[in-house]
């Protein structure tokens, strides 16, 4: 995934936008959708096919001073990845990897720029498997996968106003996950990787 690109469209559809800051014990809640890049890690090697998936949730975001919120997410993520390989009936097959996962981020977010409508957030994230598939043979996995995951959350966004307590927010997000992915594995660990990016709707109540 080209991260600089992401952060360029994201800077140059909002460099003229002018906003308010929020203020201490403000709550913010947010409608979030968008689109992931995903991959899996085994040890120093990344899977050359990445997975073009989604992901859809809500936010709250609570101010503890205009710089500084916490923010949590329930979201539903797809991860997975293309192009890699399953054995059956003495034959390999190349096939599409999908994992569905309810995720969980919670992450400390700064708030930056003139109007502090600019965040960087970042903090630990964990996901419920939902679901684990695979498209050559249409095989379920879920009963050999890892039935949760977890990891580090990273992301950058802004919020554009457009109405007296309500915001389009755009993002980029990286996830990096810590854990196998696979029940009992007994070669090299394979883990989520994913970056996406998020628009939504947000409203300060």
């Amino acid at each position: 995934m080209n991260i600089k690109k992401l952060f360029a469209v994201l800077l140059l559809s909002t460099c003229a936008m002018t906003a308010f800051s929020q203020e201490k014990g403000t709550f913010e809640i947010g409608l979030i959708g968008g689109l992931n890049l995903a991959t899996a890690q085994s040890g120093s090697l990344t899977n050359s096919s990445s997975k073009i998936a989604f992901n859809a949730g809500v936010s709250g975001d609570y101010y503890f001073s205009e710089k500084w919120s916490l923010r949590g997410k329930l979201t539903y993520d797809q991860k997975g990845w293309n192009k890699g390989y399953i054995a059956a009936n003495d034959k390999i097959y190349q096939t599409d990897y999908t994992y569905s996962y309810l995720t969980i981020p919670v992450m400390g977010n700064f708030h930056f720029g003139k109007t502090k409508n600019w965040n960087l957030n970042l903090g630990p994230y964990a996901g419920i498997l939902l679901s684990a598939k695979e498209s050559a043979l249409n095989t379920d996995l879920k009963s050999f996968s890892s039935s949760f995951d977890a990891g580090m959350a990273f992301g950058l966004g802004v919020k554009i106003p457009v109405a007296d307590k309500i915001k389009i927010l755009l993002e980029t997000e990286l996830q990096t996950g810590f854990l196998d992915i696979i029940k009992n594995n007994q070669g090299s660990a394979i883990k989520n990787s994913r970056g996406a990016f998020n628009a939504g709707l947000i409203f300060a109540l």
